[in-house]
C-alpha cells in the first residue's frame, strides 16, 4: 500500500503498519466507523464516507489519488503519442458535420481546436447537401461560459413545429444530467428576453406551440420520484410563472418518471404523456381536447414515432389481440384514430426472426426508416403504406457494418445516415425515402492503415450452452501465439446493442502497435432483439457475465491471446460487467478499466439515477432479490485470498446518474486489502464523459496508456 491510500478519515499510521491484508482491513474498518468527521456509518460499509460526494475528505483522498493515477501514467512513454493521436483525430478540419433537420435548415455541433467547448451553428439545407455550406455561427459554448463564468456542456436543442422560430436549448454545468433550459431565437442569434427559461434540475420540456409548453421538471417539494426524475406533467404558458402552470398528470413517487412527448407531421401533432412505472413499463397516455386518454396498448410497448395517422408501435413481448398474435421485437402500425376510441387492430409492418432486430424507426413525410441488425450487422429498410398494406424497399448499403440514423425530415421525405466499420472510415449519406439511390455527402479521414487488418466474428458457447458472437479485429497476419495484447469490451445492459464502429483512434493508438481489439454481444444487449435482453436481467443476469467469460475463454482457446495479456475494459453498466468478470475469474485476466462505474450493488438503488434501474438488477432491499444480486455485485465479492488484475477505475465528480462512491470505494477497499487498484476522477464532465476534446483525449489516453504499460 502507499502512504496516501487513505483520505482524512482514518489514522494515517495505518500506511505504515506491517499487518497482513486481513488484519489491516480490520483495523480500517475499526478506525472508519469510529471517525467523527466522516458521514455516520449506517451499514458495516467502511467507505461509506465516500458517497460524500464534495466533502473535504472525500475530494482529499479523490486529488491524492488522481496525482498518483496522472503521475504514474503520463510518464510512460506511450502516453504522449496517444494523446497527440487523439486530439489530433478530435480536432481535425476533416471530420463529418454531423447533420440535424430543422425545417429548411440544417443545424450542427462542432467542436474543433478553436471551439474546444463546442459551437452551434446552422446552414441552408440544400447548400449543406451540395457540399456548400454557409455556416451561420448561434452559440459559442466557450464564449457563453466565459461570459457567464459557467462551465457550460451543450446538451440538447428542441425547436417549435413548423417554422422552427424558436428553440429551447439544454444547458448543463460540467457535463451532467441536471440542466438549464432557456429559450433561444436564432433569427436575432439570443437567447430570448423574458422567454421561457428552466433553472437547473432533471426534466423534459417541449413545444405545443410558440406560446405553450409540455413540462416535466422540478417544481419544488413532492414533485420528483424516489429515482429523482419528475412526476408531473404541466401545460405551461408564455407570460406565466411555471410554478403557477396546472398540472395535467402526476405520477406515484415509487415511479420512475413522467415523460411528455410530442410528436409533429404534416398531418396533425401528437401528444403523450408517458408514465414510466419501471425502466421498462409504462402507462401511454394520449393528451386530446385537455384531457388525457388512456391508450390500450400493451405496457412494455414503445410509441417510436407517427405515419399517415397511424402510431408506430415496437413490442417487447408478444401481443395478443383479436385472433392475432403479434411477436416480441416487431414493428405494428395502429390507427390513431381507432386507438382514441378503444379500438383498433394492429397492422404487422415488420417481424425479425431469432437473429434479428429492429435498431431504429423514423418517420419522414411519407416513408418509415427501419434500421434492422441480421447477425450484428446493419440492413436499412424503407417500408411505404399504400392501398392498406405496407410494402417494404431495402436500401443498398455496405455491408458487415454498422447504420445509424442520423436525422429525418417530417415535411419531405429527406434523410441522412452514415455508415461505419472497425476498419473503414465513417461515411455520411444523404437518402430520400421516395426516391431510390443513396448519396455519399462525406467520409471521415483515415487516421491508420485499414488494408493491414481484417475482422473475423466468432461465437462463443456460454455456461449454459448459449452460442454468444462477438467480433476481433486484428493485423491480417495476426500470429496464434496467446501473445496479442488483447482489449475486449462489452455492455450487457438495458437492450443496448454494441456494434462495429470505425477504431478511428484506437487504430494507431492500438492495431498499429501490435495490438488486438475485440467487440462481444453479450446478453442483456439488444442485438437480437428483446429476448436477448430480457435474459440477462435481474435473477438471469449472471447470464451477462457468463457470456462475457466466454468470450474471454474462447479467446485465450483460439490462441488469439491469453491471461497474460488480456484486458478488460467497461462502462457505466459495462463496468459492472468488467467487475463482476474480474471478481468471478480473475485468473482470466491481467488488467480491466471500469469507467464510471455501478459496482455497490447493495446501494445502487439508493446512489444516483439507481431506483430507476429496479427493472433492469433487481431490489437489493429486497432479501430474495438480493440474494442473487450479491453473487454477482463486484464490491461483495472482492476476495481477501485472490490474485487480481491491475484495475483502473475511472469517475466523474458530476456523475449524477452513477454515482462516483462505486469507484471510490471499490479503489478504497481493494487498496485496504492490498491490491493493485489505480483510481482517477475527473471534476469535469457527467456520466457521458468530458466536455471538450482536450479533456477527452487525456482521460482516453490515461485508458490506453495503463493498458498497454499491463498488457504488453
Amino acid at each position: 500500500m502507499t502512504q496516501n491510500v487513505h483520505g482524512e478519515c482514518y489514522d494515517q499510521r495505518l500506511t505504515h503498519l506491517p499487518i497482513n491484508r486481513k488484519g489491516l482491513l480490520t483495523i480500517v474498518i475499526g478506525v472508519t466507523l469510529m471517525a467523527t468527521n466522516c458521514i455516520a456509518a449506517q451499514t458495516d460499509d467502511p467507505f461509506l464516507w465516500l458517497e460524500d460526494i464534495h466533502g473535504k475528505p472525500s475530494m482529499d483522498w479523490v486529488k491524492q489519488h488522481n496525482a498518483q493515477t496522472v503521475g504514474l501514467l503520463t510518464a510512460q512513454t506511450d502516453y504522449q503519442s496517444t494523446y497527440d493521436i487523439f486530439l489530433a483525430a478530435m480536432n481535425s478540419k476533416d471530420n463529418i458535420v454531423y447533420p440535424r433537420i430543422f425545417g429548411e435548415y440544417i443545424y450542427n455541433y462542432w467542436m474543433d481546436e478553436n471551439y474546444p467547448k463546442g459551437l452551434w451553428r446552422r446552414t441552408a439545407k440544400q447548400g449543406y447537401i451540395d457540399g456548400a455550406p454557409q455556416w451561420e455561427n448561434l452559440i459559442d459554448i466557450g464564449k457563453l461560459s466565459q461570459e457567464e463564468g459557467e462551465n457550460w456542456d451543450f446538451t440538447s436543442v428542441e425547436g417549435v413545429f413548423p417554422d422552427y422560430s424558436r428553440f429551447l436549448v439544454s444547458l448543463s454545468r460540467g457535463g451532467g444530467d441536471a440542466k438549464v433550459i432557456r429559450e433561444y431565437n436564432p433569427a436575432s442569434k439570443a437567447f430570448v428576453k423574458d422567454g421561457f427559461s428552466l433553472p437547473e434540475g432533471k426534466g423534459f420540456a417541449c413545444y405545443l406551440d410558440l406560446n405553450t409548453l409540455l413540462v416535466a421538471y422540478n417544481f419544488g417539494e413532492g414533485t420528483m420520484t424516489t429515482s429523482g426524475y419528475p412526476r408531473q406533467a404541466r401545460l405551461w404558458k408564455r407570460g406565466t410563472e411555471v410554478k403557477d402552470a396546472p398540472v395535467i398528470h402526476q405520477a406515484d413517487a415509487s415511479d420512475v418518471m413522467v415523460w411528455p412527448r410530442v410528436i409533429n407531421t404534416v398531418d396533425r401533432q401528437y401528444v403523450f404523456i408517458i408514465q414510466r412505472r419501471t425502466f421498462f413499463t409504462q402507462t401511454a397516455y394520449a393528451y386530446e381536447g385537455g384531457k388525457l386518454i388512456k391508450l390500450a396498448i400493451p405496457e412494455d410497448a414503445a410509441i417510436q414515432d407517427a405515419l399517415h395517422g397511424k402510431l408506430i408501435i415496437k413490442l417487447q413481448s408478444d401481443w395478443q389481440t383479436g385472433n392475432s398474435t403479434f411477436r416480441q421485437g416487431s414493428i405494428v402500425g395502429i390507427d390513431y384514430t381507432s386507438l382514441l376510441g378503444g379500438k383498433g387492430q394492429p397492422e404487422l409492418i415488420v417481424e425479425p426472426d431469432a437473429r434479428s432486430s429492429v435498431a431504429e424507426v423514423a418517420a419522414t413525410r411519407d416513408g418509415l426508416i427501419v434500421n434492422m441488425l441480421k447477425d450484428v450487422k446493419s440492413k436499412l429498410f424503407v417500408f411505404a403504406y399504400n392501398r392498406k398494406r405496407w410494402s417494404r424497399t431495402q436500401v443498398p448499403i455496405p455491408e458487415f457494418g454498422t447504420v445509424r440514423l442520423r436525422t429525418c425530415s417530417i415535411v419531405n421525405n429527406d434523410y441522412f445516415f452514415y455508415y461505419s466499420d472497425f476498419i473503414t472510415p465513417t461515411s455520411l449519406y444523404f437518402a430520400n425515402a421516395s426516391q431510390d439511390g443513396i448519396r455519399l455527402l462525406q467520409s471521415a479521414p483515415s487516421l491508420f492503415d485499414g488494408n493491414r487488418y481484417r475482422t473475423w466474428q466468432y461465437q462463443a458457447r456460454s455456461k449454459d450452452g448459449t452460442l454468444v458472437p462477438y467480433f476481433v479485429v486484428g493485423a491480417k497476419e495476426m500470429k496464434l501465439d496467446g501473445n496479442n495484447p488483447t482489449m475486449l469490451t462489452a455492455y450487457g445492459g438495458f437492450g443496448g446493442s454494441m456494434t462495429p464502429y470505425y477504431l478511428s483512434t484506437y487504430g494507431p493508438t492500438w492495431l498499429d502497435r501490435g495490438c488486438v481489439f475485440v467487440l462481444g454481444n453479450i446478453r442483456g444487449g439488444g442485438e437480437f432483439g428483446p429476448a436477448w435482453h430480457q435474459a440477462g436481467i435481474k435473477e438471469k443476469h449472471q447470464n451477462v457475465n457468463d457470456d462475457f467469460i466466454a468470450i474471454s475463454e474462447d479467446l485465450i482457446a483460439r490462441k488469439i491471446t491469453s491471461p497474460r495479456h488480456l484486458g478488460i475494459v467497461g462502462g457505466s453498466g459495462g463496468a459492472l460487467l468488467v467487475g463482476a468478470a474480474f471478481t468471478q475469474r480473475p485468473e482470466l485476466f491481467h488488467a480491466a478499466v471500469c469507467m464510471v462505474p455501478l459496482l455497490d450493488m447493495q446501494r445502487y438503488n439508493k446512489l444516483g439515477a439507481g431506483a430507476s434501474w429496479v427493472g433492469e438488477y433487481g431490489d437489493p432491499d429486497n432479501p430474495e432479490e438480493w440474494t442473487y444480486i450479491s453473487k454477482y455485485s463486484p464490491y461483495h465479492n472482492l476476495n481477501m485470498d485472490a490474485k487480481y488484475p491491475a484495475v483502473l477505475f475511472m469517475t466523474s465528480t458530476n456523475d449524477d446518474r452513477v454515482h462516483p462512491a462505486h469507484a471510490r470505494k471499490m479503489a478504497a477497499k481493494m487498496e485496504a486489502m492490498g491490491y493493485n487498484a489505480s483510481f482517477y476522477e475527473t471534476t469535469e464532465g457527467g456520466h457521458s464523459g468530458t466536455t471538450s476534446n482536450d479533456r477527452i483525449a487525456a482521460y482516453q489516453s490515461l485508458i490506453q496508456t495503463f493498458m498497454l504499460m499491463n498488457l504488453k
